[in-house]
């Protein structure tokens, strides 16, 4: 590890977890394509390879992004925020980064996850019909 990586990678603000969170954005679109984990380790992996490395919080372990799938993230420029405790990760994607193949992982709005995906909104929606699968910012006038 290059003195660069080694004090950039120390110099970050981890979680008690000894995590950072790592919002990954398309560089040319500008689209949001995922958020993960890095540890110290994927810090310093995606600095030295170029691609994406995160931590799995579920598996334990290190991942190469489009490792297995072949969907990497060319890395262009990693920006840190204001508290040191966030980076932002702008990468050319070779496919898409969401394990459902959508191209991001924010392809839902938050009425399509309430009305779609929830056994409430899926009530809501058979009992008083489409029209009612959606909501209204700021209005006191929604179905409970």
């Amino acid at each position: 590890m290059t003195m660069f990586i080694h004090v950039f990678a120390d110099s970050l603000k981890y979680d008690e977890h000894g995590l950072i969170p790592a919002i990954v954005q398309d560089a040319d679109t500008q689209q949001v394509l995922m958020m993960a984990w890095m540890n110290k380790e994927a810090v310093g992996r995606t600095l030295s390879s170029g691609e994406t490395h995160f931590w799995s919080r579920s598996r334990q372990e290190l991942w190469h992004k489009g490792g297995t799938s072949g969907n990497i993230q060319k890395v262009v420029e990693i920006r840190v925020d204001c508290d040191v405790d966030t980076l932002l990760i702008f990468v050319k994607p070779a496919g898409p980064a969401c394990h459902t193949g959508e191209t991001s992982c924010f392809y839902r709005t938050e009425s399509e996850f309430i009305y779609r995906d929830t056994e409430w909104g899926k009530g809501i929606v058979e009992q008083f019909g489409e029209d009612h699968g959606h909501y209204s910012y700021g209005s006191e006038n929604t179905s409970e």
